[in-house]
């Protein structure tokens, strides 16, 4: 490149170092250095010291509940997700603008206003509660259920956008060849929507294994039943057991790290599939 050519040469985005720059400070400081000070913790721990929180059944206990509750939770709102989504993109109704600001409503509220509601609504006193022949609160279907309700929008709001921009005239030729509501979901709508769909369940899943707040009222923290692993952390740190609590969630970050690299290896395989 000449020199004039090097003089008149402008980027697209300006001020791309300076921003740059930024960015990297905010990532190092919010996540990287927070990240490498607790795996420099968990490095300086002794083989017996991973042996015996390995071996802790409450520790795995929790960590079942945790990993286990959220994957069903965040499985759950894909499904229903993708239902409240598809009725709020393709369906007109009076309400839908209300009904559509209720879906942020998780992330409006803040997480110990969200748990206590979700306990007075399902303890066994509650108002659905004391309808139901079983009990909600304080075990880990209750954990679950407080999952769901914080991770539904990141569904919600991921698949919207891309559900909108599919053309429903690919729908409308599919049905004049004969093709079923099914298969045209199945052939035209999911292929489109899959990127969005594994998106907003890697996030729900990612916020329900994290959460504190709204999980920890509802859940009774019974330990071996219903307590989480950050709940777990928390005791742990309260014991000034810091190798205890630095051991819990180097693994929790170790898991929750290798479950979101397989969600992105599943939609880079897809994208390769569907050739874009």
């Amino acid at each position: 490149m000449t020199a004039a050519a090097r003089a008149g040469f402008r980027r697209v985005i300006p001020g791309f170092g300076p921003t740059l720059g930024l960015t990297l400070a905010y990532l190092s400081l919010v996540v990287l250095i927070p990240l490498a000070a607790l795996l420099m913790k968990a490095a300086g721990m002794t083989p017996s010291q991973w042996l015996a929180t390995l071996s802790d059944e409450r520790m795995l206990a929790a960590l079942r509940l945790s990993f286990g509750g959220a994957l069903a939770a965040a499985t759950i709102n894909g499904v229903f997700g993708l239902l409240v989504a598809w009725v709020l993109v393709r369906y007109p109704f009076p309400g839908r603008k209300v009904v559509d600001a209720m879906v942020d409503l998780p992330f409006a509220l803040p997480t110990a206003v969200a748990g206590i509601a979700l306990t007075a609504l399902w303890a066994p006193n509650g108002w659905i509660g004391k309808l139901l022949p079983f009990k909600v609160a304080f075990t880990p279907l209750g954990v679950m259920i407080a999952m769901i309700f914080i991770g539904l929008p990141f569904v919600v709001r991921s698949i919207e956008p891309v559900l909108e921009d599919v053309d429903q005239e690919l729908e409308e030729a599919a049905a004049s060849l004969g093709a079923s509501r099914w298969q045209s979901f199945r052939m035209i709508v999911l292929p489109a929507i899959a990127p969005a769909l594994l998106t907003g369940f890697s996030l729900a899943f990612a916020r329900a294994v994290g959460e504190y707040g709204s999980v920890i009222f509802i859940a009774g923290n019974l330990p071996g039943v219903s307590e989480i692993a950050p709940l777990l952390i928390v005791t742990r740190l309260e014991q000034y057991d810091m190798v205890g609590a630095t051991a819990i969630a180097t693994i929790m970050l170790l898991v929750s790290f290798a479950l979101l690299l397989l969600v992105n290896g599943v939609q880079k395989w897809h994208r390769e599939r569907m050739g874009g």
